[in-house]
């Protein structure tokens, strides 16, 4: 989780919304590591999850990441809990929640539908408070 913490403080830093994402290996290997980028992008589908996704599946040359684990500051929301469900990722792990946006535990809840193909083992509250005091002094010093 720190690594995705860094990468939250780099998009943060670049002026996205603080949210990072890492992905590693069954065997511990690092895959990918990325950042918000929308505001960077102007792509409504950079965030940090699609974009390590995006680089793990490249690194790999296989659009099902199995046995790879995903760590996110955030929880994802429903457009990325979907993408982490068809990349068949093995374990998410989430930092802070998201009450407002997330899609696993609030909202569209994308795992707990019959016709999602499948479901990581999800671990939360990992850096829970760094990631949120995160996000809270970034929106903070744009208000």
């Amino acid at each position: 989780m720190p690594d995705a913490l860094a990468a939250a403080i780099a998009a943060a830093e670049a002026g996205d919304v603080p949210v990072g994402a890492v992905i590693v290996a069954a065997d511990g290997q690092f895959l990918a590591k990325a950042g918000n980028r929308v505001e960077r992008d102007q792509d409504p589908t950079a965030h940090a999850e699609i974009l390590a996704i995006r680089e793990a599946t490249q690194k790999l040359k296989n659009q099902r990441l199995d046995g790879c684990d995903l760590w996110v500051t955030l929880e994802p929301c429903a457009m990325c809990a979907g993408a982490i469900s068809q990349a068949r990722i093995r374990r998410l792990y989430i930092g802070a929640l998201d009450d407002k946006s997330g899609g696993v535990f609030h909202g569209a809840k994308v795992f707990a539908h019959k016709q999602c193909h499948h479901v990581p083992d999800i671990y939360d509250g990992l850096m829970a408070d760094a990631s949120a005091d995160l996000l809270k002094q970034f929106f903070a010093s744009r208000r």
